[in-house]
C-alpha cells in the first residue's frame, strides 16, 4: 500500500493509515485523500486517554466530509489503495514536524501538524475550521513529550 518507511512511525500512527485506506474504501474511493487520512487519524485519536480533538469535533468532521464527498460503490478493504500526493506531502510534513520538535518517532500529533500544513487540502480545511491550530497544537505535543521514546 504505502511506500512510506514505518520504522519512524509509531504503532497508532500506523494504524492511522490504514483506517485511512478502510475509509476510503467505505466511500467507494481508488485513492486515499486527505480527509480519509483525517479520519483515520480521529478514529486512531478517540482511542488515546488524552485525544487531541475532543469528540463532538470528530463526529461533526466525520458528518461534513459525508455531506461533502459522493459515496460511490464501497470498495474491499483488502484492496491496495494508493495515497493521494496531497497524502504523501502530509506524511512528509508530519516527518518534518517530528524531527522539527527532535521527536525520534512520528506520532498522531505529527499527523494532525501534517495536515494543517497541506494548507489547501479538504483535512486541513475541516481543522481549521474547527480552530486547530498549528502553533497551539506544537505547544501541545512539546507539553505532552509525545513522540520522542
Amino acid at each position: 500500500m504505502l511506500s512510506i518507511v514505518f520504522e519512524r512511525y509509531t504503532a497508532p500512527a500506523r494504524r492511522v493509515l490504514f483506517f485511512g485506506r478502510y475509509e476510503a474504501s467505505q466511500f467507494g474511493s481508488s485513492i486515499i485523500e486527505s480527509e480519509h487520512l483525517l479520519l483515520g487519524l480521529i478514529r486512531e485519536d478517540r482511542s488515546t486517554s488524552v485525544p487531541f480533538l475532543p469528540l463532538e469535533a470528530g463526529e461533526d468532521i466525520r458528518t461534513e466530509i459525508e455531506r461533502r464527498t459522493s459515496v460511490q460503490e464501497k470498495l474491499s478493504a483488502s484492496i491496495d489503495l494508493p495515497l493521494s500526493p496531497e497524502c504523501k506531502r502530509i506524511l512528509a510534513y508530519a516527518g518534518d514536524e517530528a524531527k522539527a520538535l527532535n521527536h525520534r518517532y512520528i506520532d498522531l500529533g505529527h499527523l494532525y501538524l501534517g495536515m494543517l500544513r497541506e494548507e489547501k487540502s479538504v483535512a486541513a480545511t475541516l481543522l481549521t475550521e474547527r480552530n486547530v491550530k498549528v502553533d497551539t497544537l506544537r505547544q501541545e505535543l512539546l507539553q505532552r513529550k509525545v513522540g520522542n521514546s
